[in-house]
């Protein structure tokens, strides 16, 4: 689909070691991540909002 504008993806196991972290394939299998070492496929990788949520007024004012 190049007349889309969509180009070429090329996996990250057919890559070598140098392009991702999938790349090469001689030492075991390594959990999915981006081409950056970033985990993926479920793992969080956002942190918690801190709130206010729980900051809450008294019932009777000192």
């Amino acid at each position: 689909n190049r007349w889309r504008g969509i180009r070429p993806q090329t996996r990250g196991e057919a890559m070598n070691p140098v392009d991702h972290p999938h790349g090469g394939r001689t030492r075991g299998n390594r959990h999915p991540t981006t081409p950056w070492g970033k985990p993926t496929k479920g793992y969080k990788t956002r942190h918690n909002k801190r709130t206010d949520k729980f900051i809450i007024r008294r019932r009777k004012a000192k």
